[in-house]
């Protein structure tokens, strides 16, 4: 329990030598708003690329994933290996025969906030003599917007169109300048089975990822089916996104149960260098501004110090007063105490208004124009535990030393 006078004491101690408990704060301060400020922005920055990355990229994916490194033997009617030589002659199904039930089975899951189909084919672009190799995407045009808010990346006409007529394409920006293409012409497109279609470019679209502006074009779902000689409920791939999409490895889990005949992707195991690059840079930011603090620390235990040694008369002369080294303790740690709390809340206040501003700062970027930072009440929380503990551990290593003064030592100089 804290005694009243030994909080006089620590008060007095703080208030006799203001200066130095000014820079003991301050030093707080700065530490908890950089620490807030750095991992504000980190967040943030996460939080943007993650933005980014799923304008294209659903929190689940189930595929058709063709095992190319089966070794090609089979069972003879002798129940004998045959070693079959020409591993091209086996023909593999390719595609989701049956998408629609699947989507039927899975879309009662309450975590699940939007499914869209795609018929995704290797294609060259043709204008004239210019020939490029590309993607070809079949979409639904109403849930491909839901999942992705593909709208907003449409610079020219817009993407609702799209479903309008089976000759429509929308093409990727870089591919049509490759292209020397623009709205209004017309194009061509060849399967990986040869079959060809002219078709009209009604828009352009433009997400700023290089694999999509510069070799992806869409048409309509039935447009594709068209080309692939397919029935509607055939598809590629079955795009799925989340509520919450860091629980995409859980929900794919239990999706795998019920759908066993394909693969359940989740967006962290197919794109481990995204989740890689946002764990690097969050550890990055934790480790810097804990530094920060630390050398804060170091700050205040000198500054504690300095008392302390300043302080040894009037400690001997508490200690001979019948004062314990608890209560010499206990002082120091109170002092310490408050220039942590004083600290912490300012420096919060201040990462607070320093990060708001950084919010201001024009920056242009696909999902906004300005810097991207997190304002995250947990981590304001979290620096202000690290600062207060930092503190208390500064204040305490002279306190202990200033608990085992011999008074008689002192006094007698």
């Amino acid at each position: 329990m804290i005694s009243k006078t030994n909080s006089k004491i620590s008060f007095a101690h703080l208030t006799s030598r203001m200066k130095q408990t000014l820079i003991a704060v301050l030093s707080v301060t700065f530490g908890v708003s950089m620490y807030i400020v750095m991992t504000s922005f980190m967040g943030g920055v996460n939080n943007a690329q993650s933005e980014m990355a799923f304008t294209s990229l659903a929190h689940i994916r189930v595929y058709n994933d063709v095992d190319t490194e089966v070794p090609p033997i089979i069972l003879s009617k002798e129940n004998s290996l045959v070693n079959v030589r020409n591993a091209k002659s086996i023909q593999y199904t390719e595609g989701i025969k049956n998408a629609d039930k699947i989507i039927r089975d899975i879309e009662s899951n309450p975590q699940i906030s939007a499914i869209t189909t795609q018929i995704n084919m290797n294609c060259t672009f043709r204008n004239g003599s210019v020939k490029i190799g590309g993607t070809l995407s079949g979409v639904d045009v109403e849930n491909e917007e839901r999942m992705f808010s593909i709208r907003d990346y449409v610079i020219e006409d817009n993407w609702e169109k799209l479903a309008h007529s089976s000759t429509n394409i929308i093409v990727g920006v870089g591919l049509a300048k490759k292209m020397s293409l623009k709205t209004g012409n017309n194009m061509s497109v060849t399967t990986s089975d040869n079959v060809t279609k002219n078709f009209k470019i009604i828009g352009l679209i433009e997400t700023g990822f290089p694999n999509i502006d510069n070799t992806k074009a869409f048409i309509r779902k039935s447009a594709a089916l068209q080309l692939v000689s397919k029935n509607r409920s055939y598809a590629t791939d079955i795009q799925i996104n989340l509520t919450d999409f860091n629980k995409a490895v859980e929900v794919a889990e239990s999706l795998r149960s019920s759908i066993t005949s394909y693969k359940v992707e989740d967006w962290q195991e197919g794109n481990r260098q995204l989740v890689s690059a946002n764990t690097l840079r969050g550890i990055l930011a934790m480790v810097v501004s804990i530094v920060i603090i630390i050398v804060a620390g170091f700050g205040i235990y000198n500054i504690m110090n300095m008392t302390v040694n300043e302080k040894m008369k009037d400690i001997a002369i508490l200690k001979a007063l019948g004062f314990g080294g608890n209560d010499i303790v206990q002082i120091f740690l109170i002092q310490a105490l408050i220039i942590g709390v004083l600290g912490g809340l300012s420096g919060i206040f201040l990462g607070f208004g320093i990060a708001t501003g950084l919010s201001h700062v024009p920056f242009k970027m696909m999902t906004s124009n300005t810097l991207p930072i997190l304002f995250n009440v947990e981590e304001y929380v979290f620096a202000f535990c690290i600062g207060l503990i930092i503190t208390i551990i500064a204040g305490y290593l002279p306190a202990r030393k200033a608990s085992k003064v011999d008074p008689v030592e002192i006094i007698r100089g």
